[in-house]
């Protein structure tokens, strides 16, 4: 018993789109192959919007869900899903719509209400289904309809109320609801209509004035205002002017307000009755002529010096038969300065202020515009100077000037000059302030500021000013007397200058080792200074450096410079003395060792011939006179140039085979025998002949 699901089909008759209140059915067919011809349990379920409304077991192929009056509830999504055996198939999604909705129901809560009491209203669709939206109209004759809007997301019905207004007569309602299907609004038939009647719970009121016309100033006016109440139950009656409650009263039918009349009270005034949520007003305008004018202050003058007399006058035009006063106005109270309609007095400059006069007349007081007085002290001399302090500024930086004036009553003017070209005119209290951008190095004008204000005395002028104009530092540099290598023990000088720099300079000479060390500083009113380091040490090596500074406070750093400390000449004298000492004791003592072997070995080193001289001589000492001109004892001398040097190793023994022979030729001249050169006697064992003769010495010379 094999079987196979082809198709599932879902169709909607007489269509898709029903009409409300006609029948439809839903119609499932499943179409399965089978391999034999044996029974198959069908089972059929019906869903609207994922909702099962229809379940059926059949041995058919198709199973049909009636309704027999479509409502737009109706309206959905509808699908079949067949279950056979083990093997499960749905059909396509089929959407269903219900065109049109059910009348609402309209119902009122009371068909007779008062003024300032509420209608509530209830509009039902029992047959629909929500979620809805209601619409209600609240309809009056010659009037506007008025639309209030629920939404109900459960429900198919809504409730609201409308407030019943002033004027309310007899009123009608109605409603109707909306849906929304795939993005598309369908409204619904409008309700039936409901008549409500509305009463008045009380008569609008009267508002009286007294006396009704011709009302002037200081004339007593009384207001009365009045109702008819058909319940005595929370009423109340206010009266009211531009918005200002005057007077009100509650539980009562009658209010009465008065007052004495002025041009203030002139305007609308509007009775306002309230019960609830009920209210009628009436208006009445009301005009009071005016008694008299306004006083006006006159003044001798507004601005004057202190100690200087003012006289004020107060008056009324075309009027006399007043009470006049003269006040100063002030914060804590006006102050009474003299009940009269004129005033003299000698100021100061706390009488400076706003004064006013004031007018009664059959108890109406009224009051002037406040006048101005303004009583000056003069200004005292102004003091200029830096803001900064010091009467100095750096080149090409601002200059910063404040101008002073300790007395004298504000506002003042300032007005600064530089030389005699006026560059800003300010006005302020005690003080004000000037910026000079354009600092240049050969500005020689001078500085001044004027101060006045509207004393009689005029201005006053500041003593000059002059500003020293400070050129920063630049492109210093140091170099040292000796430059680079200084020997130990000697004095080093090292100079700092700078190319350009107000005086005076500081300067200040640094080594630089792991940190800045400051050997030495000076204030000098020169561009240069010379520092002398008398004795310097090996751990004087290093990098110098200087720096220079003004009153700019710029601090300018030079190029460093590298100072070694080498050995001096006489310690330099010492070693090579002490290298010489032991080198010459090394060659003594290999000479003596020589010297020592060759006499144990072959006899004397040294051969003299050619001379008779030659045989006996043993040794010479020549010592060249500094004082007289003597070369040598016996007035011998050497005569290197003539000095034949011939190599001989013949019959001079093995120890002496490598040694140098050299032939020198003397000249040698009479001797006395009993003279000493240099205290070094010479000694010539055999007679010394007479003349000239020439000696010939053959000198062999060892390795050493």
């Amino acid at each position: 018993q094999v079987f196979t699901f082809n198709t599932v089909e879902i169709k909607v008759h007489p269509s898709v789109e029903v009409k409300n209140g006609a029948p439809m059915s839903i119609v499932c067919h499943a179409d399965i192959s089978k391999s034999t011809n044996f029974q198959l349990k069908h089972n059929f379920t019906i869903l609207k919007d994922g909702k099962v409304v229809f379940t059926t077991v059949s041995d058919r192929d198709k199973a049909q869900y009636d309704v027999s009056v479509a409502r737009s509830s109706d309206t959905g999504d509808y699908e079949c899903i067949v279950k056979a055996g083990r093997k499960t198939k749905s059909s396509n999604s089929l959407h269903v719509w219900v065109r049109g909705m059910t009348k609402p129901i309209l119902t009122a809560e009371k068909n007779e209400v008062l003024e300032g009491e509420v209608v509530k209203l209830r509009c039902e669709l029992p047959e629909e289904e929500p979620p809805l939206r209601f619409f209600f109209h609240k309809i009056k004759t010659n009037s506007a309809p008025k639309e209030k809007q629920t939404f109900e997301v459960h429900r198919n019905f809504s409730v609201v109320e409308f407030p019943v207004e002033e004027g309310d007569n007899i009123l009608q309602f109605d409603c109707f609801a909306r849906r929304n299907v795939k993005s598309q609004f369908e409204n619904s038939e409008h309700s039936n209509t409901t008549l409500v009647t509305v009463r008045e719970p009380f008569i609008k009121p009267t508002l009286t004035v007294g006396p009704p016309s011709n009302i002037t100033e200081g004339d007593r006016i009384q207001f009365e205002c009045s109702t008819v109440v058909a319940k005595m139950n929370d009423i109340e009656i206010i009266l009211q002017k531009n918005k200002t409650i005057l007077r009100s009263v509650r539980d009562k039918q009658l209010l009465k307000y008065s007052t004495v009349a002025t041009l203030e009270d002139s305007g609308e005034y509007l009775c306002k009755v309230e019960q609830g949520r009920a209210s009628k007003t009436t208006k009445m305008n009301v005009v009071v002529s005016e008694l008299f004018p306004k006083p006006i202050l006159a003044t001798s003058m507004n601005k004057l010096d202190e100690n200087k007399e003012l006289k004020l006058s107060c008056d009324i035009s075309d009027f006399q038969k007043a009470n006049f006063s003269i006040l100063r106005k002030n914060s804590n109270g006006d102050i009474l300065l003299k009940n009269s309609k004129n005033l003299t007095l000698r100021v100061n400059v706390n009488d400076t202020g706003f004064y006013i006069c004031k007018a009664e007349v059959k108890g109406i007081v009224k009051e002037s515009k406040p006048v101005r007085i303004s009583v000056y002290a003069p200004v005292s001399k102004p003091t200029l100077s830096v803001v900064s302090g010091l009467p100095e500024v750096v080149l090409g930086k601002p200059l910063w000037l404040i101008c002073r004036s300790a007395m004298g009553t504000p506002p003042i003017t300032f007005t600064f000059y530089k030389g005699n070209e006026i560059k800003k005119i300010v006005a302020n209290d005690t003080y004000a302030t000037f910026l000079d951008e354009n600092i240049r190095l050969n500005d020689k004008s001078g500085y001044k500021c004027e101060a006045r204000n509207n004393h009689s005395s005029g201005m006053k002028v500041s003593n000059i000013l002059n500003i020293t104009v400070i050129v920063p530092i630049k492109n210093a540099s140091l170099g040292s007397i000796p430059y680079g290598e200084v020997e130990d023990g000697s004095e080093t000088a090292f100079l700092c200058s700078v190319n350009e720099g107000s005086w005076p300079i500081h300067f200040r000479f640094f080594r630089k080792t792991d940190h800045e060390v400051l050997l030495y500083e000076k204030s000098e009113n020169a561009d240069r200074i010379m520092w002398r380091k008398k004795a310097m040490k090996r751990q004087d090596t290093g990098t110098y450096y200087c720096m220079a500074s003004n009153r700019a406070n710029v601090d300018v750093k030079s190029h460093p410079i590298t100072i070694s400390v080498i050995l001096a000449s006489w310690q330099k004298g010492v070693i090579a003395a002490f290298v010489l000492i032991l080198i010459a004791g090394a060659a003594a003592l290999t000479l003596w060792w020589f010297f020592n072997k060759k006499k144990k070995g072959k006899g004397p080193s040294v051969e003299m011939s050619g001379s008779p001289l030659t045989t006996n001589l043993t040794s010479e000492k020549l010592t060249r006179q500094n004082n007289d001109g003597d070369y040598y004892s016996g007035s011998g001398y050497i005569e290197d140039n003539e000095n034949h040097m011939k190599s001989t190793d013949e019959s001079k023994g093995p120890d002496l085979e490598s040694a140098d022979v050299e032939y020198t030729e003397v000249e040698v001249s009479t001797l006395d025998p009993h003279r000493e050169i240099d205290s070094v006697p010479i000694h010539f064992p055999a007679p010394v002949q007479k003349g000239t003769e020439t000696v010939y010495s053959e000198i062999r010379k060892a390795n050493n």
